[in-house]
């Protein structure tokens, strides 16, 4: 007899699976992103070359359309302040967002879209409707519903702690 401990589990416990499924719904919706025709065509191109990767997808995914300051923007996404920085730095040179006055303090600046930085989040909701239209169509659509309403109970905290 094997006295190996079953080791099977840290392959396929909830949390990793969580984990592979987010990756590769944001690397489907990324290529979606690449060969869509209504993204703005130099970030379609950036995506392409792997240029826009997860992490920008978090300023896609968490920024509300009348911006935020960065610690919002960082806490929202759960990433340190510097790292977000980093990547609004990168996605403002896109010309994605841009920072403004804050006009409830004059000592803060907020991020927003830009006009180029709504027709990418207007591709963005295009290509995660036909992401999640491929994964419901994998697992068929009871499945999907399932799985939907679960991880928003998850995700919102009201299951068990």
């Amino acid at each position: 007899m094997d006295d190996t401990p079953d080791d099977r589990w840290r392959q396929t416990h909830l949390g990793r699976l969580l984990g592979h499924a987010l990756r590769h719904f944001d690397e489907r919706v990324l290529q979606l992103m690449a060969a869509s025709e209504h993204a703005p065509l130099a970030l379609a191109h950036l995506a392409a070359r792997d240029k826009v990767g997860a992490a920008h997808v978090h300023i896609t995914r968490h920024l509300p359309l009348e911006g935020a300051r960065l610690t919002e923007l960082a806490q929202w996404a759960g990433m340190t302040k510097q790292a977000m920085g980093d990547l609004v730095d990168q996605c403002a040179a896109w010309g994605l967002v841009a920072r403004q006055a804050d006009p409830r303090d004059a000592r803060a600046r907020r991020i927003v879209f830009t006009p180029t930085g709504l027709d990418w989040l207007a591709a963005f909701r295009a290509a995660v409707a036909q992401a999640e239209d491929e994964f419901r169509a994998a697992v068929g659509v009871e499945v999907a519903t399932v799985v939907a309403l679960g991880l928003e109970v998850y995700a919102d905290g009201q299951g068990p702690p």
